[in-house]
């Protein structure tokens, strides 16, 4: 597979078949995407592959705090405080085309809630990716991290495995580093779901759109 197919083949998958994850092979699309770029070759990702009962343990967890209603508090702002146009207007079709391929209405919220608890299962992929930075780190790593997940992504699209990249993983970081080992004062970014996709699931057979170039562009010849 070329780039350019792995870049337009690869989506947010939310249904995973249970199919086992070889080491081997997570091991080989780590090491792919080591060769990430990041500034005076620093390298700050630090990631932990939780599978198994470890995963089984911490999805526990994570989805009772949500369930629970405890409050999301990240290691750091992802989302804007104020969500403004045309942000807010991606977003919002971004979770509508999902809910109208499920058929979950507007006011089903029980649906609602039950379908955004599946990304603290990772969506039952055999694979939870988590990604750390050192607290010493600055804004810098966060740009070099984010060469590294694509990196990482389109090396799994190229093994024929499948990637969902997920803020949700981090919303409750003191539970996740309790439960690996984490020290309290290391930076959660965001997980990732790895396994198989399940082709026959509803849920992965929407695409989102993209913006084209010119909308996005400017030319300065």
């Amino acid at each position: 597979m070329n780039v350019t197919d792995a870049l337009l083949e690869r989506k947010s998958t939310r249904a995973f078949l249970q199919k086992t994850v070889d080491r081997s092979l997570i091991e080989k699309i780590l090491a792919n995407a080591s060769h990430a770029p990041s500034g005076t070759n620093t390298q700050p990702w630090q990631v932990a592959v939780v599978s198994g009962k470890q995963k089984e343990e911490l999805q526990t967890k994570l989805e009772t705090a949500f369930r629970n209603g405890d409050k999301a508090h990240a290691d750091y702002q992802y989302y804007p405080l104020e969500w403004q146009s045309p942000y807010k207007d991606r977003r919002r079709a971004c979770g509508l085309q999902m809910y109208k391929t499920l058929d979950i209405k507007r006011d089903d919220k029980q649906k609602q809630l039950d379908q955004w608890a599946k990304n603290f299962r990772a969506f039952d992929a055999p694979v939870m990716l988590l990604f750390f930075l050192d607290p010493v780190m600055q804004a810098g790593s966060y740009l070099d991290y984010g060469m590294f997940l694509q990196s990482l992504m389109l090396s799994a699209q190229a093994e024929g495995l499948a990637t969902c990249p997920q803020a949700a993983l981090a919303d409750y970081p003191e539970i996740v580093k309790q439960q690996l080992g984490y020290a309290n004062d290391s930076v959660l970014l965001c997980g990732m779901a790895l396994g198989y996709e399940d082709k026959s699931a509803l849920v992965n057979s929407y695409r989102t759109s993209r913006e084209k170039v010119e909308a996005f562009t400017r030319f300065f010849d």
